[in-house]
C-alpha cells in the first residue's frame, strides 16, 4: 500500500508518560484506505481500518469522524491538522453564524434568557402569530449571552435584520441596556475562545439533530397523510399525533404549500362555521392580506364578542379559510398568465 498521509498523536496516561498512535491515508490498487495504529498501555500495537473504498469524499467523512473521536478521547496531534477540519476555515458565513451559536449554548445567561422568552410569548400573543416568528431560540440564546445595547450591536447578531429591529429592537434593548457585561462587540474576539476540536464536534452533533428532526417531519407528514386519506377529522388528527391545535395546522399549512391536494379536507374543516363568517373573513383577506390573522380576527369580532369565542378553535378555520385563500389566489394568477 502507498501510504500518502501519516501523522503521529499523542496521549497522557500520567505524570511523564504517553501513548502513541498515528493516523493514516493511503491508496492500495485504486482504493482508499484510512487507518489508525495506536500503542495500548501494555505496549502492544493495536490496528484499527476506519475506511476501505473508492470513494474519497466518503474516505475523507470517515477519517474526520473517527479522528475525531479518538482526539476527544485524548490523543492530540503533535502538528496542527486544522486543514481536515470541515470547511477549512472559520471566515464563511454559516460558520460564523455556527460560533455564535456554539459560543451562546456554552456560555449562557439563564435569567436573562428566560426574561426574553417571556416577552416573546407575550409579543407573538399580541401578534397572533407563532412565538418562533418573532424570534428563534438560536436568536434569544445569542441575545441574552452577548447582551448588545444599541440597535448597531444587534444588527451584527446572525438573523436580526433591520426589520426586526424596526420591530423589537427599542423593547429588547431594554432588557439587555443596563446590564452589565464582560463582552464587547464587535464579535470577532469569539473564535478565539473556541477550541476547534469541541467545536468541530458540536457541528457533528447539530448535523445529525437536523437529521433525526428531518426523519422525525417525514414520519409526521405520512402520518398525517394517511389519517387524512383515511377522513379522520381533525380532532382526531390531535389525538392521533399529540398534537396542539396551532402546531397541526402548522403541519396542514406546510403540506399544502408542498402541493398536497387538502382541498376536500378543508371544506370539510369548515362546514361548521357559519357562512356568514366565512364569507367576510375571505373578503378581510382580500383587503388587508394573508399573512397574519389577527387583523382577520378584528375584522370578524369586536372585544365583547370575543369574550364569548373559543379563541383557538376561530383561529383553527381561519388558518383553514387561509389555505383555501392562497389557493384561489395561486389559481387565480395562474390563468391570468395565460
Amino acid at each position: 500500500m502507498k501510504v500518502l498521509f501519516l501523522h503521529s498523536l499523542e496521549k497522557k496516561v500520567g505524570e511523564d508518560r504517553t501513548r502513541q498512535a498515528q493516523a493514516s491515508i493511503g491508496e492500495n490498487k485504486g482504493q482508499w484506505v484510512a487507518g489508525w495504529q495506536e500503542t495500548k498501555e501494555d505496549g502492544r500495537l493495536s490496528h484499527e481500518t476506519w475506511f476501505e473504498g473508492a470513494a474519497w469524499d466518503e474516505m475523507i467523512v470517515s477519517f474526520r469522524e473517527n479522528l475525531l473521536a479518538k482526539q476527544l478521547g485524548g490523543f492530540l496531534p503533535i502538528f496542527d491538522m486544522g486543514w481536515l477540519a470541515e470547511g477549512g476555515s472559520f471566515d464563511t458565513k454559516t460558520a460564523k453564524l455556527q460560533l455564535l451559536q456554539y459560543y451562546s449554548e456554552n456560555n449562557p445567561n439563564e435569567v436573562m434568557y428566560e426574561e426574553l422568552r417571556q416577552w416573546r410569548l407575550k409579543q407573538a400573543s399580541a401578534e397572533g402569530k407563532s412565538p418562533f416568528l418573532v424570534a428563534t431560540n438560536r436568536l434569544l440564546r445569542m441575545i441574552s449571552t452577548f447582551l448588545p445595547q444599541s440597535e448597531e450591536e444587534l444588527l451584527q447578531l446572525p438573523g436580526f435584520g433591520s426589520n426586526k429591529v424596526a420591530l423589537y429592537g427599542a423593547e429588547l434593548l431594554r432588557y439587555t441596556q443596563n446590564v452589565e457585561r464582560s463582552t464587547s462587540f464587535p464579535l470577532g474576539w469569539v473564535q478565539d475562545q473556541i477550541d476547534p476540536v469541541q467545536f468541530y464536534a458540536w457541528q457533528q452533533q447539530e448535523k445529525e439533530r437536523k437529521r433525526q428532526a428531518e426523519q422525525s417531519k417525514r414520519e409526521v407528514k405520512l402520518k398525517l397523510l394517511e389519517a387524512i386519506t383515511g377522513g379522520d377529522s381533525l380532532e382526531q388528527l390531535r389525538e392521533q399525533l399529540q398534537l396542539q391545535r396551532r402546531d397541526l395546522m402548522i403541519w396542514l399549512e406546510e403540506l399544502d404549500r408542498e402541493g398536497y391536494d387538502l382541498e376536500s379536507y378543508i371544506e370539510k374543516g369548515l362546514q361548521q362555521v357559519p357562512s356568514e363568517e366565512l364569507s367576510l373573513a375571505w373578503t378581510a383577506f382580500e383587503l388587508k392580506g394573508d399573512r397574519y390573522l389577527k387583523p382577520i380576527l378584528q375584522t370578524l369580532y369586536n372585544q365583547d364578542e370575543l369574550e364569548g369565542k373559543d379563541i383557538d378553535h376561530v383561529y383553527e378555520w381561519l388558518r383553514l379559510l387561509r389555505m383555501k385563500f392562497r389557493r384561489h389566489q395561486m389559481n387565480k394568477e395562474a390563468a391570468a398568465a395565460v
